[in-house]
């Protein structure tokens, strides 16, 4: 074996660390921050975000080394458990360690690349930061843009542009009906345990609270637009609704920390935009308010044992984090502890967007909740970057977020993706607003090919002229993997809405938090129709629907065997290890493929667990191949679900048409070499109001090991086709095209 010299030496650091101690940076929990960067990786993103595991002792301080080579180019203290350096590194190959400020217990050596590929993202120290805010004008107000103007100043072109918006918002403020929140209204103050009544109460707290905060903001936007003052009235009064809500009532944090983040940054935004216009007094109480609640977020976050830095996987933590790094901003100089919640959050919430993907970006729980991640990002970015200067858009991370949703909510899609409330439409007005904030070819395609106008508040606050309409729009590839997420794409013609579109997914995040117990399953849809689906609803997180279909392998077009019995998902963050993976992806313009391997999902029961699946693009048509082996023989159950009729043929094979679109599936092998039927399956009753689920599976005989080879034929085309055979492998000729299939 040949050992490449830089290799070599890390190598022997390794060995040499080993036998001093275990690398105490690699936490035994699961779900802790794990080191990076590592694997030789070149980095995305220039300087890179380097993070590690709390040491055991929790110090109070840590010291971080880059080397090259044998020199050492950096060293510097930091009091966390990350480190972001504030300027670029020269491209070159590097190695980092780490060690606690009070120990000489070095990390082991992680070596990674920094390349003209890495993207140069840049982020001033916290007290340059600072100075930064401290110099914007709260003349028209400190987060708007630096352009900023009033109607009465508008050139024709932005008139066009965004007076429609304009003239949407002046009659939401003016006829919209907003039940204004009250303490009284929510009887139930209590943290213990998730029941229909106690999500009701939060369901209608966010909603209450939501609307009111939003006319808030709109009344003071027009106010600040147009200068009329019924505008402003009508901002007073909603920012009051909001400032009488005791902050240890129904809305306090620890009963709705939705509730509390969103009065506080709500507050602040309307007292930046009418902070010469209110009395003093009332704002003064407005920022009080804001003083308790924004305290009251700080202190959940920073609890060392457990902070947001070490247990990164926390949907509403790392949102929050976001929210004060905003208030900080717009809150400095008026409130005494602001600075302390701006050094705590601005820099680190700018290094770890998000936890949910790795920094090529993506969104691991699932489409839905990438929707409401994209509308946080545009309430908190377009404010951070006027008030710091540090532009979120411009992050490599939110370039691949952006690139995401063209690949997993292309123009035209009906239904979410992966995860939880994946039986939900997309709201596209944010991805459209998203992608427009990008000067990229990619975005500006996005934006442009999704119909309707983004959300008036957003548009209305953006810099002029928008950022995707600098650039000349391009579609991005047909097909695309997103590897720390374990999510692939695979479009027939990602630019035409009447495109076939397979996904599939075999995710390291696994069954934890929104995600569910569905790797190596695949979606199908064909010109706008779901032709094989994601079952069920969620009526409720951690309700016995969810627990007992919604989440389950048998509710997704995956393996499961002995009467649907599929992957672990009880639990939390031990679904973090109970997951999947990709292992192989290509695209051609004729040829997609890719493998999964989920066997780790499914727990000690199966051995090996491993599809693979090829998207024959000039023949619309998928093959599919499982291989699935355990300990004991099952049944083995080859799963899937329509929101039409699957209807079975003579033949073995079946058919599922929506409206004007339909699938045929069939077997690819003989029943003497892999003898199955079809059996129809039952699920839950169907949402009120919503499509009416079918379900069935191919079922083999009770077996140790099964292969399903299986053809989706998109279109009923009904090609001939013919197989060879080595003892290695099968290639078949399907209509025009030819796939090799190893045994």
């Amino acid at each position: 074996m040949t050992i490449r010299p830089r290799r070599a030496a890390l190598i022997l650091a390794l060995l040499c660390a080993g036998h001093a101690h275990a690398d105490w940076v690699v936490s035994t929990r699961v779900e802790a921050t794990r080191p990076a960067p590592d694997n030789f990786q070149v980095q995305a993103q220039n300087p890179p975000a380097f993070s590690w595991s709390q040491h055991r002792t929790l110090p109070a301080t840590y010291v971080v080394e880059i080397r090259q080579g044998s020199t050492v180019v950096q060293t510097v203290t930091v009091d966390n458990n990350f480190y972001l350096p504030s300027a670029r590194l020269a491209n070159g190959h590097y190695s980092w360690r780490v060690r606690p400020g009070n120990s000489t217990e070095w990390s082991n050596l992680r070596e990674f690349d920094i390349t003209s590929a890495s993207t140069v993202f840049e982020v001033p120290a916290n007290s340059a930061l600072r100075t930064y805010v401290a110099t914007k004008s709260r003349q028209i107000a400190r987060h708007l843009p630096d352009n900023f103007l009033r109607v009465s100043q508008w050139s024709a072109a932005m008139r066009a542009e965004r007076e429609p918006a304009l003239k949407l918002m002046m009659n939401e403020v003016q006829y919209r009906s907003v039940k204004p929140p009250v303490d009284s209204d929510w009887p139930f103050t209590t943290i213990n345990g998730v029941t229909a009544i106690t999500t009701a109460q939060a369901s209608d707290i966010r909603q209450r609270v939501f609307a009111t905060a939003r006319q808030l903001e709109q009344a003071a936007l027009l106010y600040r637009l147009t200068l009329d003052r019924k505008y402003l009235t009508e901002a007073v009064t909603r920012g009051d609704q909001l400032a009488a809500l005791s902050p240890t009532g129904p809305t306090a944090y620890k009963y709705q920390d939705q509730a509390t983040r969103q009065i506080a940054l709500s507050l602040l935004k309307g007292a930046d935009m009418l902070y010469y216009d209110m009395d003093p007094a009332k704002r003064l109480f407005w920022w009080d308010r804001v003083r308790v609640r924004g305290q009251d977020i700080y202190l959940s976050m920073k609890n060392a044992p457990n902070s947001i830095f070490q247990f990164p996987f926390d949907s509403h933590g790392g949102t929050n984090l976001g929210y004060l790094a905003v208030i900080s901003s717009l809150a400095l100089g008026n409130i005494k502890e602001a600075g302390l919640w701006f050094d705590f959050s601005t820099r680190p919430y700018i290094n770890s967007v998000y936890a949910w993907s790795g920094p090529e970006g993506g969104y691991s729980n699932g489409t839905a909740y990438a929707q409401y991640t994209a509308d946080y990002a545009l309430q908190l970015w377009q404010p951070l970057m006027q008030m710091t200067g540090v532009n979120m858009f411009d992050k490599p991370w939110s370039r691949g977020f952006m690139q995401y949703f063209a690949h997993f909510t292309p123009p035209g899609t009906t239904r979410h993706l992966f995860g939880d409330e994946h039986e939900t439409k997309p709201d596209y007005r944010m991805m459209k607003a998203y992608a427009r904030r990008f000067a990229s070819p990619y975005a500006a395609w996005y934006g442009n090919a999704i119909a309707g106008e983004e959300d008036t508040l957003t548009l209305l606050q953006a810099p002029y002229p928008l950022p995707s309409a600098t650039v000349t729009p391009a579609a991005p590839p047909n097909a695309a993997l997103y590897p720390s997420i374990g999510w692939v794409a695979m479009h027939s013609n990602l630019a035409n809405n009447a495109r076939t579109s397979v996904y599939f997914k075999s995710s390291p995040y696994g069954a934890y938090n929104h995600s569910h117990g569905d790797q190596n399953s695949f979606v199908l849809s064909s010109g706008g129709r779901e032709l094989l689906i994601e079952a069920g609803y969620l009526d409720y997180y951690n309700s016995p629907l969810f627990k007992d279909w919604y989440r389950q392998t048998k509710a997704h077009n995956a393996v499961t065997f002995d009467g649907g019995i599929g992957q672990l998902v009880t639990g939390n963050t031990e679904n973090l290890a109970r997951n999947g993976k990709v292992t192989a992806f290509s695209t051609t313009p004729a040829l997609d493929f890719t493998e999964g391997d989920a066997a780790a999902a499914y727990g000690s029961a199966v051995t090996t667990a491993k599809r693979k699946l090829w998207y024959l693009r000039n023949q619309d048509a998928v093959v599919i191949q499982d291989k699935m082996s355990a300990p004991v023989a099952h049944r083995w159950e080859w799963n899937m679900h329509a929101v039409a009729p699957i209807v079975s043929a003579s033949d073995g094979s079946v058919s599922i048409t929506n409206v004007d679109r339909k699938v045929c599936i069939r077997q690819l092998l003989s029943d003497a070499i892999t003898p199955m039927n079809y059996e129809v399956r039952t699920g839950p009753a169907a949402k009120a109001g919503g499509p009416v689920e079918t379900h069935g599976a191919f079922v083999t005989p009770s077996k140790t090991s099964a292969e399903f080879l299986m053809l989706l034929d998109v279109g009923c085309k009904r090609p001939n086709v013919t197989m060879t055979e080595t003892s290695t492998s099968r290639t078949f000729v399907i209509g025009s095209q030819s796939v090799t299939v190893p045994k």
